[in-house]
This record gives C-alpha cells, structure tokens and sequence, in this order.
C-alpha cells in the first residue's frame, strides 16, 4: 500500500519524464503554465503541490485527460435505482 507522499512523488516523477520527453526545460514548462519556476523546482524535487498547479502542469504537458478518471462516480443501474436511491447530500461519518 503505498502513502499519500508515495503517490504524489511519483506523479512528480511522471511530470518531470514527461517534461524531459517534451524536450523542456523547467523554465520553459513553468511560463507554459503559468506558474512560478520555484513553485516548480519544489513539485518536482519533492512532489508538493496544489491541485490547480497540479492541473496547470497537466495542461502544459498535454495531460489534462487523466484527471476524468480521479474519482468517478458509480453509475445508476436502471430508472428504478434512481428513483429509489435519491442521491445523499453528506456523509454520515467523521
């Protein structure tokens, strides 16, 4: 299983791959995607990130497709299950 610093080294990892693949350099991705070359700098050395610079990236590097997958929702079975299961607006638990 791995950890949530796992899993944002390794996307980290990819973006920087996919950069060099790109042939560009980390100036030349951060003015792509507007963002700051340090705030780049330290993403890539260390994985750390907001969302929107995460996404900024993505689009830079022609990646924003993968991002439909991160949490789709389960879909109905029949108009019954709708009708039925009206979708819950929170969550139970803590």
């Amino acid at each position: 299983m791995k950890s949530p610093h796992d899993v944002s080294a390794g996307i980290a990892e990819r973006a920087k791959r996919r950069r060099l693949e790109a042939n560009l350099t980390q100036e030349g991705l951060a003015a792509r995607a507007q963002v700051s070359l340090g705030t780049l700098k330290l993403f890539e050395r260390t994985g750390k990130s907001s969302v929107e610079f995460l996404i900024a990236i993505a689009f830079a590097l022609g990646a924003e497709q993968e991002f439909e997958a991160l949490f789709p929702s389960k879909p109905r079975k029949t108009i019954e299950d709708v009708i039925a299961k009206p979708l819950r607006q929170r969550g139970r638990r803590k």
